[in-house]
């Protein structure tokens, strides 16, 4: 278990306020009073599943192989992180008509429509 990780364990997911940063380089400090970006205050295997679908180019079938999950819980667990952090209001799309959409724009094929379906 690496350091974030176990800050991010021990905080459970309370907003952080750091009080000082240092470059490594040239030891220059920093000291006030500062919020970590959003993407730091997520839950640890939050900030994975984001790492992971930025180095798969958002291909959620490659998130589906990844992680050995289904379509919808790619989805839904997306939709998650996406409330979490603010940045964007996410619709109520069911995962059938996510499906049915991705088949009309050629994203995936009738067979793998109906396996997603069922």
């Amino acid at each position: 278990m690496n350091d974030w990780q176990k800050l991010t364990q021990m905080t459970n997911g309370e907003e952080l306020t750091v009080n000082r940063i240092t470059t490594r380089r040239t030891g220059i400090s920093i000291e006030g009073e500062f919020s970590l970006p959003p993407l730091a205050q997520l839950p640890y295997e939050d900030q994975v599943f984001i790492g992971v679908f930025i180095k798969v180019h958002g291909s959620i079938k490659e998130m589906e192989q990844a992680f050995g999950i289904s379509y919808p819980t790619v989805k839904a667990r997306l939709n998650k992180i996406s409330r979490s952090l603010g940045f964007v209001e996410t619709s109520d799309v069911t995962p059938k008509e996510e499906i049915l959409g991705m088949l009309e724009r050629g994203e995936i094929s009738a067979d793998e429509a109906v396996r997603r379906l069922s």
